[in-house]
């Protein structure tokens, strides 16, 4: 991949580094000072439409937008779907012999997958590490350290050393992939995070569909070239180098903010700043803009993280109510694992099943983007939320039901025509309740962000959000105990239940915040009436003297 876009981009850098110093990203015809940086300068101005074609033209925003989605975007869905193989492989390494090796009988095997996610949730804080470290420093060590972390797997000699690993990669994913949303939360605005945070959530389904394909490539090759080594340390060995070279890609590519990514030209990263001047101290570096910081990261103090702020997001409801749905939407998708288990008891092989189960992870990746997409068109989240909530609890509860017939003899009374329409309405429940929750997932972190107004609120939210709804899989993986397979109604019964409440919560939310914008718009000095609704709708409105919460 080009690092640079010319040969003359070096000198560019060097030039746009002095006209910065002259407020030069300021932007032309009287637009508002420029900020660059993860936690540098936001940028004022009233940024109206007209005003907004003076300082630069729809092709080039859309010019800047598709770098930005090409070079940030997709590298970070990357270092997420690496990060997700090297957090998952130690099930495919359990197959291949560690088990046996390591003699991880009597629950150890399940202490190695408890003390992953002990840590992982314990550091979710390490989001606002974001704020204090040079993000192309911070990720470039997250992704080394975990990559690290995973190769050293290979050597474990005994239960205690790859539990302390286990325990280590936890703290090392947990210092990067919660913190993600919030760090593309300052090169896009409101109204497109959405389907970002929806490309980079998809590496997980995607990842999910081959990982045990290139477990079992790596150790079949590892066999033909006769290599005395275990397979199992042979996986976790060739799944964690690669986020190590990877690492020293991420020092170089990852910017630390817009108007930092060598990657684009001089007037593209004046373009990627000045587009975010609406969105306020939200998204282009929060709270130094009011002390008016300087013009470039490498020339002034990171702002750090602001107290006061943290205090007033830990004293919020609203980021407890979308912590409480990432909750229940994370004991739902703690179903996966149980899904192979359902087609394999229909009659189909091991393998079979497996390729079963792929379908509604490929129908989960397009239905999250195509959500993603329209959820910014129309600048909204809860009805979108709303929707696939229920279709999630619907699905549940299809497989709920179904189960509870299949227990009770309902198969023994209508023959084999009966069984196999049994088991097609339980495959088919599976398409809505897979989309659902990956779906739903996919929004509460947008809207958790979205809603925040400051950069360093966005960073605790965002915690928030983490340390609570990352309790869900604790929750969820103990609903399904092999004594209730292969039809787990019990469990599925919970997973609809959780899904209805995502929805019930999301309904109660989205009034709350319509009733804070009223408030907020009628209480505005000089505000003359057309309609509250209209307000609402109405693009740019923070910039005018008011910050409205998405809807």
């Amino acid at each position: 991949m080009e690092t640079f876009d010319g040969p003359g981009d070096e000198d560019d850098e060097d030039d746009a580094e002095d006209e910065e110093e002259k407020g030069f990203l300021g932007g032309r015809g009287g637009g508002g000072a420029g900020g660059v940086g993860l936690a540098g300068a936001s940028v004022s101005g009233s940024g109206g439409p007209a005003e907004d074609f003076e300082l630069f033209t729809p092709d080039e925003e859309r010019r800047v937008r598709r770098k930005l989605d090409r070079r940030l975007v997709l590298f970070m869905g990357l270092l997420y779907l690496l990060s997700f193989l090297d957090r998952s492989n130690i099930g495919n390494a359990r197959i291949a012999g560690l088990e046996h090796d390591l003699k991880l009988q009597n629950g150890r095997y399940e202490w190695l997958l408890t003390a992953f996610y002990i840590t992982y949730i314990a550091f979710e804080w390490m989001t606002l590490l974001y704020r204090l470290v040079p993000p192309h420093i911070y990720i470039a060590a997250c992704v080394f350290s975990w990559g690290l972390i995973a190769s050293l797997q290979s050597l474990s000699t005994s239960f205690g050393q790859l539990l302390a690993l286990r325990a280590l990669l936890g703290v090392a994913e947990a210092a990067f992939g919660p913190g993600v949303p919030f760090y593309l939360s300052h090169f896009f605005r409101r109204d497109e995070l959405a389907f970002r945070t929806g490309l980079f959530v998809s590496a997980a389904p995607l990842s999910t569909s081959f990982a045990s394909s290139l477990a079992w490539a790596i150790m079949w090759i590892g066999t033909k070239l006769g290599l005395r080594v275990a397979s199992w340390r042979l996986l976790f060995l060739v799944e964690g180098l690669p986020s190590c070279l990877v690492a020293v890609w991420a020092w170089r590519l990852v910017p630390d903010g817009p108007g930092e990514a060598r990657w684009l030209s001089r007037r593209e990263r004046e373009v990627a700043v000045l587009r975010l001047r609406k969105e306020g101290e939200g998204v282009a570096g929060g709270d130094e803009g009011k002390e008016g910081a300087t013009m470039h990261a490498r020339r002034r103090k990171r702002a750090g993280i602001n107290w006061r702020e943290v205090q007033q997001t830990l004293m919020d409801p609203k980021c407890y109510l979308t912590a409480a749905m990432f909750f229940l939407s994370n004991v739902a998708f703690s179903s996966i694992p149980v899904f192979p288990t359902i087609l394999h008891a229909m009659g189909h092989s091991a393998g079979a099943s497996q390729a079963l189960s792929a379908p509604p992870y490929l129908v989960s990746f397009g239905a999250v983007l195509l959500t993603a997409k329209l959820s910014d068109k129309l600048r909204t989240r809860s009805p979108f939320l709303l929707f696939h909530a229920s279709l999630a609890a619907l699905g549940f509860a299809i497989l709920a039901l179904a189960a509870y017939y299949g227990t009770h003899d309902f198969p023994s009374y209508h023959g084999k025509d009966g069984t196999r329409a049994l088991h097609a309405l339980r495959y088919a429940a599976i398409y809505p309740a897979t989309v659902g929750f990956f779906c739903c997932v996919t929004l509460i972190i947008t809207w958790t962000i979205n809603n925040q107004e400051g950069a360093t609120g966005r960073g605790v939210g965002v915690a928030i959000l983490n340390v609570v709804g990352q309790c869900g899989p604790l929750l969820g993986t103990r609903l399904f105990p092999e004594g209730d397979g292969p039809w787990f109604y019990r469990g599925f019964a919970v997973c609809a239940g959780s899904m209805a409440g995502v929805a019930v919560l999301c309904a109660g939310l989205r009034w709350w915040l319509r009733r804070e914008n009223e408030r907020r718009i009628k209480e505005r000095e000089g505000w003359e009436g057309g309609g509250v609704e209209a307000v609402l709708l109405r693009e740019g409105e923070q910039n005018k003297g008011i910050w409205l919460f998405m809807l």
